[in-house]
């Protein structure tokens, strides 16, 4: 639907219930417009104009005498077409950004606080995944020696993933002979994926003309490809959620069937894959208001989601769940701003 099938005064008046029934889980009549809102008109020019509404599909009310509460349809209209670009204030921004400079340099720090952030700022539940790599890069590596012939392989990966393996050797190594040879292999396999990895080293020569050093050197490399290898074959990464007890404040989901829904949405990770299938590549925030005719489950929901990241070398998705009745401006700009420092983390990850 065009807004120019709908007057400038009627689309006033859809923002108007929107925002009202947002703010308040309230149907809005004609009267109170009237009263607060100061359009110039009459209560009764105010019904003609919310019957209107309701025959475009926007609004419906739950029962005769009641006032009028917005459709499926009418958050749709308002979010494309009503919904003004906004920022959240600049003082919660700077709040929120000095949160994530004093986190722990560490991804999985940044993903807890990313949810828990934007939990607090929508007062929705949210979730978020791990970044995840077109394809795994070497980054870094360590062997520290733990007792005797035992050995812990510390890995790390361009997208901030860090694999941890104890080795069993034939003989115990000093840890000088260990850090000579994770120098050695952190100049070779720089940048590398599990495939250069393997190429590079599984074939050089054969088991019986290495030294011990050698052959060593060459098991190692070879099993840091195989982790790669079995990273990249993995559908998706963690999620990471928060704020679902607040959700369940909501007096949409006060009832049975709905708290299930809602609890099935937030858990359920074949569901949250088919909706990253269907909007994880796109650049800005995506709304999707109870499923957007595409997915029954989200019936009575809505899903703010956004990518963020490195394209083309690392993303993920993260995003705000809660009641069709959502503060979508403010909620829509959050989720953007969070994105946006997820980015900036993760393109510093990768040295861009």
């Amino acid at each position: 639907m065009q807004t120019g099938s709908i007057t400038e005064r009627r689309q006033h008046i859809l923002r108007i219930v929107v925002q009202e029934y947002v703010s308040t889980a309230q149907p809005v009549s004609s009267n109170s417009i009237a009263n607060q809102h100061g359009l110039g008109v009459s209560a009764a020019t105010i019904r003609n104009d919310l019957a209107a509404l309701e025959q475009e599909g926007l609004l419906t009310h739950p029962h005769t005498s009641a006032g009028r509460i917005p459709t499926d349809a009418g958050y749709r209209f308002f979010v494309r077409h009503l919904l003004a670009d906004a920022e959240l204030p600049s003082a919660e921004r700077k709040i929120i950004r000095m949160e994530f400079n004093q986190a722990d340099q560490e991804l999985d720090q940044w993903l807890r606080l990313s949810t828990a952030v934007l939990a607090r700022a929508s007062q929705s539940a949210a979730l978020a995944t791990a970044p995840r790599a077109t394809q795994c890069r070497f980054k870094h590596m360590e062997l520290v020696q733990i007792h005797d012939e035992k050995v812990l392989l510390v890995l790390v990966l361009e997208a901030g993933m860090v694999k941890q393996q104890v080795l069993d050797l034939d003989q115990p190594i000093a840890q000088t002979e260990l850090s000579k040879i994770s120098n050695q292999l952190n100049v070779e396999l720089a940048g590398q994926d599990g495939i250069a990895i393997y190429t590079l080293h599984a074939g050089v020569k054969e088991a019986e003309e290495l030294n011990s050093s050698d052959l060593l050197i060459r098991q190692i490399a070879v099993l840091i490809a195989d982790v790669m290898e079995r990273i990249d074959r993995q559908t998706g990464g963690q999620i990471y959620r928060d704020g679902l007890v607040q959700i369940l404040e909501a007096p949409e989901f006060a009832f049975g069937e709905n708290v299930r829904r809602i609890v099935r949405v937030f858990e359920q990770r074949s569901l949250l894959d088919q909706i990253v299938d269907e909007y994880g590549d796109e650049q800005d925030v995506q709304v999707v208001i109870a499923g957007n005719g595409r997915f029954s489950e989200l019936e009575d929901i809505s899903l703010i989601i956004s990518s963020y990241g490195v394209s083309n070398h690392a993303t993920g998705i993260l995003g705000v769940v809660g009641p069709v009745r959502m503060p979508y401006g403010r909620t829509i700009s959050a989720v953007r701003f969070v994105s946006s420092l997820m980015s900036e983390l993760v393109g510093d990850i990768y040295g861009y």
